[in-house]
């Protein structure tokens, strides 16, 4: 008793009581152990009756009802408090608190509590939770689509405005463009850098027609595109600003990479802006030692798990080019003009985590010979080592272009593609199509990737293309595995092996069975639900599966980093809430139902029938 007493006099707020009312308390209270997952409190479904102190590991806490499947709102270690505002309110106010790990609590029934609340410490402790409560249940974030963004009219001309008269009007309507219509929903586009590079620079008179200087074509996005996907646009074509247009094709605005500091993705342009003016590799490295405290404040934004992977993926790429750029700065002898750089995997469907390999390669100019390859392959090995420097992981497999596999010209990648075609159990050909497939590039040559070109036509390969699919479904959805049984690891779960992969092979072979370009998992799915592939429920079922998991992935891959682990998808399944445990369990069923459904229809359909609509 006297230990206890001596911590509970530690712990505001008892530490403001005399120490005859402290060691009332203390014998009142009695310590109690919970096990990883095991829920402490929910006071939302009742009055709490004790007051909890963290006396060893640590305590989650969601202060919202509705909010329990995002999450937690604090995490409490040694020392914290809670279930105090609704022991001495009487009322179901919450909090819920579920334990993070093993934890040992000191539980101080109601009748003990009173005096330690109504000194001052205790007053301010309970209008901090009050406090916390009320901002927590303010308005849904903002800024989820481009339209919030758009806050001023559009800023139109005519083909016949003279550049003088579109100098005027943007300095009038303090506006950094002026669109002119070209019909159809399509815009030419006069900016301030237009004015320098192709009136003033060149010295036309005031009297041109925009017409003859304006970018004929605009880039325009769409309302209700969410805002994640314009910030890719923007910073992946390096745009000075995006026309936003309605589905009717109406000019609504436009945005720029400014409008964005008003987003919560504000921080991952800043960072993002950081990387891209950073002159030196140490810089790069510190930099992107922050990716993890940027996906952290995404994650608690409560934003959807695609559009948080999305604006984190924008930060890698310029980290990846950056490096790439300033390598080979360093090596006079090479070119960076030669080198198509493609990101591969996750990171180019921009669905990365933190425990995301880093898969990538390189198409070569064809001018480049087998010495110089050799050359530049030395340079990338660097830019894959600073990578680790900076905390990322670089894929430990080979699918890096330091190895020759992953580093070729164009013609020789279209030669090894065409043969994967026909004979994909030949030289890794499923497992090459399959990473290949998923290519991005992010430095170089901005076309479609040649590997992409040929296996647009793998559905005239019926053969090569049911081989294929019949290998993704290879790898099930389930909970657990013979081989977790036999090595004792019943309790855990790989996410991304048995739930998370399934998904994404689905949705790659799917969108191809309807030739959709599309990257994301999310869009692959969205563009091949409605085939007979994939029907449309079990398309947006699969979409919101996808997000579930992703979800919980981010938060146990950042709760691992917190406490120093090793960044993994294996989880044990008792450290998950028993909402995410539900939710995981009824994702795998989803899953497993639709791979049933594809095994099937393996049997007794043809490829070239997959891609028409679902009757059904």
């Amino acid at each position: 008793m006297d230990d206890l007493a001596g911590f509970l006099g530690r712990t505001a707020p008892f530490s403001s009581l005399p120490e005859r009312e402290l060691r009332r308390v203390a014998e009142a209270a009695e310590v109690v152990d919970y096990p990883a997952g095991a829920q402490i409190l929910d006071a939302f479904a009742q009055a709490g009756e004790a007051v909890h102190v963290v006396l060893s590991g640590q305590v989650e806490m969601w202060t919202v009802d509705d909010a329990c499947d995002r999450p937690a709102d604090e995490t409490v270690g040694r020392g914290g408090v809670f279930g105090q505002t609704s022991v001495l309110t009487g009322a179901a106010v919450g909090p819920r608190a579920v334990a993070l790990g093993p934890v040992r609590l000191v539980r101080i029934p109601r009748k003990a509590v009173a005096s330690a609340f109504s000194s001052p410490a205790g007053v301010r402790l309970l209008a901090h939770d009050l406090f916390a409560a009320r901002s927590r249940t303010g308005p849904a974030p903002r800024f989820r689509t481009v339209d919030e963004l758009v806050v001023s009219e559009p800023v139109l001309g005519t083909p016949e405005t003279t550049v003088a008269e579109a100098a005027r009007l943007m300095t009038e309507r303090r506006a950094g463009y002026v669109a002119v219509p070209a019909g159809d929903g399509r815009f030419g586009l006069v900016t301030d850098a237009v004015l320098r590079a192709r009136v003033v620079a060149e010295g036309r008179p005031g009297d041109t027609p925009v017409t003859e200087v304006m970018t004929p074509v605009a880039r325009t996005v769409r309302t209700g595109t969410p805002t994640a996907d314009v910030l890719q646009e923007l910073t992946e074509h390096r745009l000075d600003l995006l026309l936003v247009v309605d589905p009717d094709g109406r000019l609504r605005g436009a945005v720029d990479p400014q409008d964005f500091l008003a987003s919560p993705s504000a921080a991952g342009v800043v960072l993002r802006e950081q990387v891209v003016r950073a002159e030196r590799l140490d810089e790069v490295v510190t930099l992107a030692r922050q990716l993890p405290l940027l996906l952290g404040d995404l994650v608690r934004q409560r934003r959807e798990a695609s559009e948080t992977t999305a604006v984190y993926s924008t930060v890698v790429d310029a980290v990846m080019r950056r490096v790439l750029t300033l390598v080979l700065a360093g090596r006079p002898d090479l070119d960076e003009a030669e080198v198509t750089w493609m990101l591969l995997g996750s990171n180019a469907r921009r669905e990365p985590t933190l425990g995301s390999d880093i898969d990538s390669a390189v198409v070569f100019a064809e001018s480049v010979d087998a010495p110089r390859a050799a050359a530049y392959r030395g340079a990338f090995a660097e830019v894959a080592d600073v990578l680790r420097r900076a905390g990322l992981r670089v894929d430990a497999h080979g699918a890096t272009p330091a190895s020759p596999t992953f580093a070729r010209t164009r013609a020789q990648w279209r030669a090894a593609a065409e043969q994967w075609l026909v004979s994909p159990l030949d030289g890794q050909g499923m497992l090459m199509a399959s990473l290949l497939l998923d290519g991005r590039p992010i430095q170089g040559d901005p076309a479609r990737p040649v590997v992409t070109e040929v296996f647009a036509g793998v559905r005239d390969h019926p053969a090569t293309m049911k081989l294929l699919v019949r290998e993704s479904l290879s790898h099930r959805a389930h909970l657990r595995s013979v081989r977790d049984v036999l090595a004792g690891r019943g309790g855990t779960f790989d996410l991304k092996a048995h739930a998370l992969r399934p998904v994404v092979e689905i949705a790659r072979w799917a969108a191809l069975s309807v030739r959709s370009p599309e990257l994301s998992t999310r869009a692959r799915l969205a563009a091949a639900a409605g085939s007979m592939l994939l029907s449309r429920d079990q398309g947006t079922t699969l979409i919101e599966v996808f997000e579930v998991l992703q979800r919980v992935r981010l938060r146990q891959q950042l709760a691992q980093f917190d406490r120093g682990e090793p960044v993994s998808d294996v989880v044990w399944m008792r450290r998950l809430t028993p909402l995410d445990r539900s939710l995981v369990a009824q994702s795998v069923r989803e899953i497993a139902t639709v791979q049933k459904r594809l095994y099937n229809l393996l049997q007794y359909t043809s490829p070239q029938e997959w891609g028409r609509p679902d009757h059904a």
